[in-house]
Formats: C-alpha cells, structure tokens, sequence
C-alpha cells in the first residue's frame, strides 16, 4: 500500500505556499510538488543497498523559480518545440511567446505554475486552469494530472484536459534521471534499449522538417541494447545539431495503446527504469544543455554537469500543427485530451 504525507517546501517569491507530498510504498519514496506539478525526488535502495535519489532537481523553491531547466515538471500547453512560435486552427492564427532563440516557442509555462492539490487515497490529483490566451494559446483549459505509485514500482501518470475554444495541446513530464543517483556523474554509461524505428528530422534551426526517417544506420537506432556514450561522438548530422540526444523517437505498436517504449540501467547501481505509454512518441534527450540552467547548484550541491541526465517525454510530435500529416494535437470543446505514461523502477542485483 501507498502512503501519502504532505509537508510544506517553501514559500514562492509573490508569497504562495509549496508543498511537497511523498508517496511511498515501502520500497520507492517519489516526492512531487504541487509547483509545475514537478517530480522532485525518486529515492530508493541500489544493488549495493545505499539509498539513491535517481532524478536531478532543487532542494529550495526559488531554486525551481529561477531555474531553466524544467527538472521533474509537466511542461505544456505544448511540449516541444512550435516553429515560427506560430500555428493555425480554423483559418484563425495564433502567436506565442518565442521562448527558443528568435524564432521558436518551447514547452509553455506550466511548469512555473502552481496547481491545485488533492490527496485522494493511493492517489496525488494536481490541478490548473490555464486561461484563454496564456502564452497566445486559444481557450480556457482544465488541466486534471494524476499521480499513482503502486506496489510494483510503477509511477503512472495520466492526464486529462479539456477546453471551451479549439486549442492545440501536447503534455508530457520532463523528469530528468540518471540511474547512477546524485553522484554528478553523466549517463554516458547508461545502457537504454527503445521500440523505436523511426524519428522526426530536425532543420538547423531545431525546427522540424517534416520528414520521418529510419533509425537503420544511426546513432538514433537503440532497438538493440547500447549506451549513450558508445556513439556520442558520432559525425551523423543530427547529432551536430543537437550535440548529442534530443530527438522525437516514434513508438512502434499501435495508436492510443499502452506500449511498451523501452528501458534504460545503470550497471553501477543495478537500477533500471522501464517505460510505457499511449503517446505516440518520447523525446529522448541526453542533457546537452544543462550546464546552462540558471541555478548554481542542485541537489547533493552539485552544479549538474553537460550529459548529467536523460530524459524519457511521452509526447506527439514536435511542431505538429505546421505538419498535417503528424498525429492530430488540436482540442475542440466537447472533447478530452487523455494520456497515460507509466516508469517502471526496479533494482538488479
């Protein structure tokens, strides 16, 4: 059984309570915040039975504030990024904020916001109405996140929004992992394996293509057991605009399904984490960019390292409302957005 306890976390800069609420099952404490409806914490015992906390984040609330990095949140109204930070719905244009360079709106502001928190049994329900207009999205959306921690270690998070105005959403959580704790090292040793045969191109710009390209022969291609490090240093023209993993992999199995995505471990600790989810795709990215997160320090007081996490983000595809024939993201009144994604954690000895 899972139990539940609330404390407070601290106090935002305008004055608002946080709250941090830890839900163990005797074996795994995850700890999630009602700011950005963040994952803070995911703590449990290795093979060598020293206690880890698997996920990079902060341990003050001015820290998740000033931070950049979105470390645990639900980012949205639209993970990923829109190119022209601009998209179309009915004929009628929107603008967003630019949030990438001068060109590209990324992940919204959900993940500075605080949500509305209940306890209901086994169950975190977070809350957040995003109004009309908040970053130039259209409509007034009801944003419901359900957190549920069982007694095989599975985190599962599902999702359910809805809106009065046609709108375009795209949810994921961007917890950062890396299996080895809070040690500062990179997840270049990391060995991940993914059910994924293909991905979306990106133009130099970190815009997309359009294009949807085959895995075969690239360092993208982790349908065998690799890890991260073994083709780091790869010339693949992808890899130079990204500096590394940060690619939209699409999920082989069947649309709205459960599907098994993939898994990654750590042979230093024997912890591995395994992911499902109905999305059709996970971005997967290896951290490129956290040495320039605003905050001095993290957890353990470490200035979190370049390649110091990966991330797992169930999501649809980047920019898809520029391209028509990727999966739909557009909400209508009347109708729901829904999503499950589940980690798995467990220990190998």
């Amino acid at each position: 059984m899972t139990a539940i306890k609330s404390r407070t976390f601290g106090t935002t800069k305008n004055g608002r309570v946080v709250t941090a609420f830890e839900m163990n099952n005797g074996t795994i404490c995850i700890t999630i915040l009602d700011y950005g409806c963040t994952i803070q914490s995911i703590t449990l015992l290795d093979k060598n039975n020293e206690l880890k906390d698997i996920c990079l984040g902060y341990n003050d609330i001015s820290s998740y504030e000033r931070g950049s990095s979105n470390y645990g949140a639900v980012v949205g109204r639209f993970a990923n990024r829109i190119g022209g930070a601009r998209f179309t719905i009915d004929g009628n244009e929107y603008l967003l904020e630019k949030t990438l360079g001068e060109n590209n709106h990324v992940h919204g502001v959900f993940s500075k916001r605080l949500f509305n928190a209940e306890i209901q049994g086994e169950k975190l329900i977070l809350r957040y109405l995003s109004p009309d207009m908040e970053e130039g999205y259209p409509g007034n959306l009801n944003l419901k996140v359900t957190f549920h921690l069982n007694e095989e270690n599975e985190l599962e998070i599902s999702y359910l929004a809805t809106t009065d105005a046609p709108t375009i959403v795209n949810l994921t959580n961007h917890c950062y992992f890396n299996l080895n704790g809070q040690d500062n090292s990179t997840i270049l040793d990391h060995v991940a394996k993914l059910n994924c045969s293909y991905y979306t191109e990106y133009n130099e710009d970190f815009s997309q293509t359009g294009r949807i390209i085959s895995v075969d022969n690239t360092p993208l291609d982790f349908r065998k057991e690799h890890s991260f490090g073994e083709r780091f240093n790869s010339d693949y023209h992808q890899f130079r605009i990204c500096t590394g993993y940060d690619h939209n992999l699409i999920i082989d199995g069947q649309e709205n399904a459960l599907k098994y995505v993939g898994s990654c471990r750590s042979d230093k600790t024997g912890i591995y984490l395994e992911m499902y989810t109905t999305e059709p795709a996970i971005q997967l990215y290896s951290g490129n960019f956290i040495m320039y997160d605003a905050v001095e320090k993290g957890k353990g007081d470490f200035k979190y390292m370049k390649n110091g996490a990966f991330c797992f983000e169930a999501q649809h595809y980047p920019d898809s409302p520029r391209h028509a024939h990727f999966p739909n993201v557009v909400l209508r009144p009347n109708e729901k957005y829904t999503q499950k994604t589940i980690y798995k954690f467990g220990v190998a000895k």
